[in-house]
C-alpha cells in the first residue's frame, strides 16, 4: 500500500515537472526585445512605453483570444496595462502580474522584464491547460517613480476595476524581479540583519514574500510553490510597515482587500544593479529563472485541480 502511494505521488510530480519546461532560449529573446530598445521604457519615453505593450499584446494573441488593453490617462498621455485570460469569464480569478516599466534611463532586465517574461512563458504554458479558475495575466504600466504608491499605476487601475465591479477574485500573485541570484556568502542582505541567522546570507534562492493575515490564496499558492521543487524556495511574511514587503503592484490588491503575495529575488537587498544602468541581460541567472517559471505554473496548476 505505502509503494502504491509513493509510485502515484511519484507518478503525479514526474507528470507535473514533464508539463513545465520553460525554455531558455526564449526566455533570451524575449528579454533582448524587451531591453534592447531605441528609447528607454520610461514614463517619459510614452512612444517606447507603447511599443512594448503592443509587442506583450502580439505575444499573449499567440496563446489566446481574450487579450485586451486597459487604457488610461495621465498628464494628457495614454498608458496601457495589457491583459490575457485563460479560463471562463464567470470563474473566480487568479491575478499574475508584472510591471514592463523601468525607473529612469536603464535597461531594466530584472526590474522588471524578467517577470514581464514570466507572464509571456506562462501565456504559452497556460494556454494548453483546462483551468477550473479563470486566470488573468497581467502587464501593468507605470509601477515606477514618480508614479509609485499614487492612483496612477497600472496595478492600482486594475486592481481598482475589479473592486468597482465586484469581481471575484481569489488572489493576486506579483512577479517582480526573478532573475538574479549569487552563491557567494554575504550575497543576501535583509532590512533587519537577525533575519540572516534564519534565511542564510547567500542569494541562492527565490522568495515569497506576503504580509500577515492576507489570506488563503498566499498560502495556498506559496505550498504549491514549494512542493513543486524546481528551486530553492523560501517563504516572508511579516508586517506590511517592513521595507520592501509592499515594494511592488501587490500593494494594490491589499489595499483593495485582495489576498496577494509577491514572488522575488528580493530586489535591492541582493541586487546591486537595482534601478542602475548595470541591470542587463548578462547579470541574470537564465536557468534558474526559467525554474522559477516553471514553480509558478505547477502552483497555478496545481491551484485549479
Amino acid at each position: 500500500m505505502i509503494a502504491k502511494t509513493f509510485l502515484s505521488l511519484f507518478s503525479t510530480l514526474y507528470f507535473f515537472n514533464c508539463l513545465a519546461q520553460t525554455d531558455t532560449v526564449s526566455i533570451n529573446s524575449h528579454l533582448k526585445n524587451i531591453t534592447k530598445t531605441p528609447a528607454y521604457r520610461n514614463h517619459q519615453n510614452i512612444v517606447q512605453l507603447n511599443i512594448i505593450a503592443d509587442y506583450i499584446k502580439s505575444n499573449f494573441l499567440k496563446y489566446s483570444d481574450s487579450v485586451s488593453f486597459q487604457e488610461y490617462e495621465v498628464d494628457g498621455k495614454i498608458y496601457k496595462n495589457v491583459i490575457c485570460s485563460f479560463g471562463a469569464e464567470n470563474k473566480s480569478r487568479i491575478i499574475v502580474g508584472a510591471h514592463y516599466d523601468v525607473c529612469g534611463d536603464q535597461e531594466g532586465a530584472d526590474d522588471n522584464a524578467s517577470g514581464v517574461v514570466a507572464l509571456l512563458e506562462l501565456a504559452q504554458q497556460l494556454s494548453k491547460q483546462k483551468l477550473n479558475k479563470r486566470i488573468d495575466l497581467v502587464a501593468y504600466t507605470l509601477e515606477e517613480p514618480p508614479y509609485f504608491r499614487t492612483e496612477y499605476m497600472g496595478s492600482y487601475i486594475h486592481a481598482k476595476y475589479l473592486s468597482d465591479h465586484k469581481i471575484e477574485v481569489f488572489g493576486m500573485l506579483s512577479i517582480e524581479m526573478i532573475g538574479f541570484f549569487s552563491d557567494e556568502k554575504k550575497s543576501q542582505n535583509y532590512p533587519l540583519g537577525i533575519l540572516s541567522w534564519f534565511y542564510g546570507n547567500k542569494g541562492d534562492y527565490i522568495t515569497l514574500v506576503n504580509k500577515f493575515g492576507k489570506g488563503k490564496f498566499a498560502r495556498q499558492f506559496s505550498k504549491r510553490f514549494k512542493q513543486s521543487k524546481t528551486i530553492k524556495t523560501k517563504k516572508f511574511t511579516a508586517p506590511k510597515a517592513l521595507p520592501g514587503i509592499d515594494f511592488s503592484d501587490h500593494l494594490n490588491y491589499w489595499n483593495f482587500g485582495y489576498s496577494a503575495m509577491m514572488i522575488t529575488d528580493t530586489s535591492f537587498y541582493r541586487n546591486k544593479n537595482y534601478h542602475q544602468k548595470t541591470d542587463t541581460i548578462a547579470t541574470l541567472d537564465i536557468h534558474r529563472m526559467a525554474k522559477v517559471i516553471d514553480g509558478i505554473f505547477l502552483a497555478l496548476l496545481k491551484l485549479n485541480q
